[in-house]
Order: structure tokens, then C-alpha cells, then sequence
């Protein structure tokens, strides 16, 4: 994906997709799996939710760390959750979020599923908000670093949530 002059305001996203030989519902139990994920992150260092509800509205903690931008935690609000297809969350303001990821699982002829990982940043401030403000004239490129991380880091857990599916990763 190309992002050259994308700036935060124009809430760019980013989206990754595999093919996984293993049904929507097997699928689906790893996505919503929350406390798995920091398994596959090097930035998300835990996830747990936040009560006993699980589906549009629950919340969940995420704890992160960056090398450039340090720790913090954020809560996420679960926006869209429709078994075994879409689970999506809004980070720290489902208003007006920092960012929203959303999995979404295509069930296939074969049985197989495609499922796909997407982010938007924006439109609410984020911690990449700051170093934009610190340096505006370099907006574009910051803005590109990040999609490009974050095109990385969902490639990676989407080939971790594939080995899983598929029986090839204990």
C-alpha cells in the first residue's frame, strides 16, 4: 500500500488479508480472542476486558509500548461484533476514536475463510497527535511510518491467527 502525503486528518487505513484453511467459526474464536493478541504484537503488551459483557458495547484495556512513542493504555469499545463475520472495536472514544480495527471473516466455497484486518486512524487525537504537533512540516512522514508499522504488525498476527487456525502453531 502507497500513503505518500497522507496526513491524520484524512483518516488513512490500512488493511491486510489472508487466506486461512479453517472455518469463519474457528476463525472467529481466535479474533475474539482479546487476550491473545499481544501474543502476536510487539506494541500490544496485554488486552483483558473490562465486566462480563462481550458484545456491542463491552470495553476492553489495552496496554502498549512503543520504542518511539513509550507505554500507555487505552480502552476500546467493541462497535460491531457479528459472529462469525465482523468484530471491530473504536479506541478511547467511540465517538470520535483514535483509531478503529475491525477483523472482518469471508466464509469461502471450499470452506476456507478470508479474513481480513483493518485500521482507521483518526479522527479523534492519538498518541501519534503529539509528535505531529511537535513536528507539522514532517506530518506526511510520520503518518507513512505508522501505516507502514501498522501494515507490518497485521501481517504478522494475521500469520499467527493463520498457523493457530490451521493446527500448524500450538
Amino acid at each position: 500500500m502507497e500513503w505518500t502525503g497522507a496526513r491524520y486528518a484524512d483518516t488513512p487505513t490500512v488493511e491486510v488479508r489472508r487466506r486461512i484453511e479453517a472455518s469463519p467459526e474457528r476463525v472467529w474464536e481466535l479474533v475474539t480472542d482479546i487476550g491473545l493478541m499481544p501474543r502476536f504484537s510487539a506494541e500490544l503488551q496485554s488486552a483483558e476486558w473490562l465486566g462480563e459483557e462481550r458484545g456491542v458495547g463491552a470495553r476492553f484495556v489495552g496496554r502498549n509500548r512503543h520504542e518511539a512513542f513509550g507505554a500507555w493504555e487505552t480502552t476500546s469499545y467493541v462497535v460491531e461484533c457479528t459472529a462469525p463475520r465482523v468484530f471491530a472495536w473504536a479506541v478511547s472514544d467511540p465517538e470520535v476514536p483514535s483509531a478503529v480495527w475491525r477483523f472482518t471473516l469471508d466464509a469461502l466455497d471450499d470452506g476456507a475463510t478470508e479474513l481480513a484486518q483493518w485500521v482507521r486512524m483518526g479522527p479523534g487525537r492519538s498518541g501519534l497527535s503529539f509528535a505531529i504537533d511537535r513536528m507539522p512540516e514532517k506530518e506526511q512522514k510520520i503518518v507513512h511510518v505508522r501505516l507502514k508499522e501498522f501494515e507490518q504488525g497485521m501481517g504478522a498476527t494475521l500469520d499467527a491467527l493463520k498457523g493457530l487456525a490451521e493446527g500448524a502453531v500450538a
